[in-house]
């Protein structure tokens, strides 16, 4: 196939009327200011992404400093994370209506002040009600991104610009626990966590005067008010769904979580059935029509099972190279720059090889971090406790370089056939869909990787107890005392383990580095240990869930509409 010279294209299932209308041509003469326009939209896409989880790595300092309970803990990332996911569609939507440029920059300012009250935050309450806020704003400025760069770039131009996006994304994603261990280092009882919000206010500000002038305005034609009633049936739904999915682990799923989640196909349902009954005149917050298009349709489940896999990824391996290895959280978002790099650089190529190779880029894509996911498997279980960041850097490298090859050409195949009258819509339907992907990822995963850690507590007690009874007969501890200081050892570990707040780390003294003297030390050493063994072998098993969300993205994959270089007209995007 000849080197590409126009946005790929995918094959189109949709009315006539809006086919026909991609043979008008979309631009006379291309936006001048288009890439610097690129460039402040990446910054506040980056931001946004960031702030989902470096606030991770400054949880310790956090419930030092503001004296936070865990209940405190728990909603500064589940408070940031329900206002995001919740609002992504009536954002988009809000942008259709009131200009792209407008509602980016609405969100960018509420955004940076936000980021400066969690900053200055003097309770956690405060800072709690500040990540709210800091989310719905987000959700106002996130899917003008997608949108504005559907606008302002040329459908040939689209591929690289995804590309980029593709880099973008990916970096954003896996970077926040490198970045926040850049700000905190060691200071986890002083201030130096609310840098990790407040250098949002300097970066967001630079990117705000640059959007101001470089920014042209856009909206949909015919869009002249929300569709309240849509609004508020859809953010019903959502948040029964959302709020019990990034709450529930931490409560122990109790009997409210499950009522919650099943109401809610119940009111989206209602949604629907809202939505569909709106005359053509009015303007409905989804219009449904786009999920004739098969791409949309098949395109936005496909990214829902890949975006399962990567915070859920993430969040896991973080525990346990923190907890279980007891890595420092700059030691482990270091190990995590070999998957960053791998998929940016991979994103970057994604340009050249979807044209030639269609929907198959994202099955290949799916394909690598499927074999990403078996080499740390193995990595882990061969190294043992004493992995090391160089012996992940293979491992990752492949699954970086799957998610690079996915993310770019799978948003460009999604929005290709979309209308233009549409892209707010659709951009804050595939965001939200992108986000609810992550949270079921992260509930499946936390929920067995919690169950399995507590399970395999007892055989990793027993794997140490051997030779900590040998290191207690040399310390010449008498045999009842020795016995009693096992039995001490092992309800503890267990108990630890049972733990929903493992960010805390194990809860007493043996297993946590406490005692002194051989006995305190021999203890101590075998908490370690265990620790290390009962998070590793939990993880060489729950990874087999990523193993299989990815599989399942690749067989996803093959039902997308094929891919045909594009020739002839733009896309109906472009219309």
């Amino acid at each position: 196939m000849s080197e590409p010279s126009a946005a790929v294209t995918a094959e189109r299932e949709e009315p006539a009327d809006v086919a026909s209308s991609a043979v008008r041509p979309w631009f006379e003469q291309p936006d001048p200011r288009r890439w610097v326009a690129f460039g402040s939209v990446i910054i506040g896409l980056f931001m946004v992404l960031l702030d989902v989880s470096i606030v991770n790595v400054a949880i310790p300092a956090i419930r030092t400093n503001l004296q936070a309970n865990d209940a405190d803990i728990q909603f500064v990332v589940a408070g940031y994370a329900l206002s995001y996911g919740v609002l992504l569609i009536t954002g988009g939507r809000l942008g259709d209506i009131f200009g792209r440029k407008r509602l980016f920059m609405i969100g960018m300012v509420g955004f940076i002040l936000a980021s400066a009250s969690c900053g200055l935050a003097q309770s956690a309450v405060m800072l709690d009600l500040s990540r709210v806020v800091q989310g719905l704003f987000a959700a106002l400025m996130y899917p003008q991104v997608l949108t504005i760069l559907q606008v302002v770039f040329r459908p040939h131009e689209r591929v690289k610009v995804f590309g980029m996006l593709g880099a973008v994304i990916g970096i954003a994603t896996v970077a926040g626990p490198l970045v926040g261990g850049l700000i905190i280092r060691d200071d986890l009882t002083g201030a130096s966590w609310r840098w990790i919000f407040l250098v949002n206010v300097p970066i967001g500000l630079v990117a705000l005067a640059v959007a101001a002038r470089a920014i042209t305005e856009s909206r949909a034609p015919g869009a002249t008010r929300l569709d309240l009633v849509g609004t508020l049936l859809a953010s019903a739904g959502l948040v029964l769904l959302v709020f019990p999915l990034v709450e529930g682990q931490v409560d122990g799923w109790p009997l409210w979580t499950f009522l919650c989640m099943g109401l809610s196909p119940l009111v989206l349902a209602a949604f629907v059935l809202y939505e569909r009954s709106l005359p053509k005149e009015r303007f409905p917050l989804v219009q449904l029509s786009m999920f004739r298009i098969r791409a949309f349709r098949v395109g936005v489940v496909v990214t829902m099972a890949f975006l399962a896999g990567i915070p859920a990824f993430f969040f896991t391996m973080s525990l346990v190279l923190q907890i279980g290895l007891g890595w420092s959280a700059l030691h482990a978002g270091l190990t995590t720059v070999s998957w960053s790099l791998a998929t940016a650089v991979a994103s970057l190529l994604s340009a050249r090889l979807a044209p030639r190779l269609g929907r198959y880029t994202i099955t290949i894509g799916s394909t690598l971090l499927v074999a990403g996911m078996l080499g740390t498997i193995l990595t882990l279980h061969l190294a043992g406790s004493g992995v090391s960041s160089w012996n992940l850097v293979p491992a990752f490298v492949v699954s970086g370089l799957g998610m690079g090859t996915v993310v770019a050409p799978l948003l460009n195949i999604i929005l290709a056939g979309v209308p233009r009258n549409d892209a707010g819509s659709a951009s804050g339907v595939l965001s939200t869909f992108q986000q609810l992907g992550g949270a079921i990822g992260v509930a499946i995963v936390g929920v067995t990787f919690f169950a399995m850690l507590q399970g395999q507590a007892p055989a990793s007690v027993r794997t140490v107890t051997p030779q900590l009874q040998s290191q207690l007969e040399r310390a010449h501890l008498p045999a009842p005392a020795a016995q009693q200081t096992l039995a001490t050892f092992t309800r503890c570990f267990e108990s630890a383990a049972a733990s929903s707040d493992q960010q805390a780390g194990p809860g007493c003294p043996s297993t946590s580095g406490g005692g002194t003297g051989p006995v305190g030390s021999a203890v101590s050493a075998a908490g370690r240990s265990a620790l290390a063994g009962d998070f590793l072998s939990t993880i060489e098993l729950v990874l087999f869930i990523n193993v299989g969300f990815w599989a399942w993205t690749a067989l996803l994959s093959l039902l997308l509409p094929r891919i045909r270089s594009p020739g002839g007209p733009a896309p109906a995007a472009a219309a």
